[in-house]
């Protein structure tokens, strides 16, 4: 199936990159910058070059093996394909990042939170998307002890959560235009994220009940 070829292509792809380019790199790679786009944190050029693709494989890994586990693994098949996707775009973005950061220390001068917004965008943009398909399971999308307990429950609250992040990733977007509020701006909505919908479900549960 193509969901399990590309992840595999995109995480060869990474160590690719990183054997090319070793040469290249200081000893001391930037590997970490704060909210004015200033490096403020380095690693070692092994660590920096391959630390991003052991991360993916990690992640990879994780990602297959959970809905395994899951004792609604039956649900999980139901938007098995979405799922995958998340799992593609998260990979990718990850790919992204380590461009980015390979760039920086070949010595391209660039903001590195502006360009982090796009691929951010598209990132939240498909969480939201794929939380519209998700089914009751234990380990993807928004659980709470009420979503866990009702379906219904569970797919009013990831209604709501699928437009949460969609909305989310436009505001994350328009950060290239405004970068100097956008960090403040993505920390207040992540938290709004993770706290209105615990709430919904709570009262919806209690609704259903």
């Amino acid at each position: 199936m193509w969901y399990n070829k590309l992840p595999i292509i995109i995480i060869l792809l990474s160590f690719l990159v990183g054997i090319y380019f070793y040469p290249q790199m200081p000893d001391k790679m930037a590997s970490h910058w704060n909210i004015k786009s200033e490096v403020d944190g380095y690693l070692s050029k092994f660590w920096g070059l391959f630390l991003m693709p052991l991360i993916s494989i990690g992640m990879y890994g994780l990602f297959l093996f959970l809905p395994r586990i899951d004792p609604l693994k039956e649900n999980v098949k139901k938007f098995e394909k979405y799922y995958h996707g998340f799992i593609l775009v998260m990979l990718t973005f990850l790919l992204y990042i380590y461009v980015l950061t390979i760039a920086a220390n070949l010595g391209f001068e660039f903001n590195m939170g502006i360009l982090l917004m796009p691929g951010l965008s598209l990132l939240f943009f498909y969480i939201g998307l794929m939380m519209e398909k998700s089914k009751r399971n234990w380990f993807i999308g928004i659980r709470t002890p009420w979503t866990l307990q009702n379906d219904k429950v569970w797919e009013k609250t990831h209604k709501l959560g699928s437009k949460l992040f969609k909305i989310l990733s436009i505001i994350i977007l328009f950060g290239v235009f405004l970068p100097e509020f956008m960090f403040w701006i993505t920390i207040l909505s992540v938290f709004l994220i993770a706290v209105i919908p615990v709430f919904y479900s709570y009262f919806v549960y209690r609704k259903e009940k």
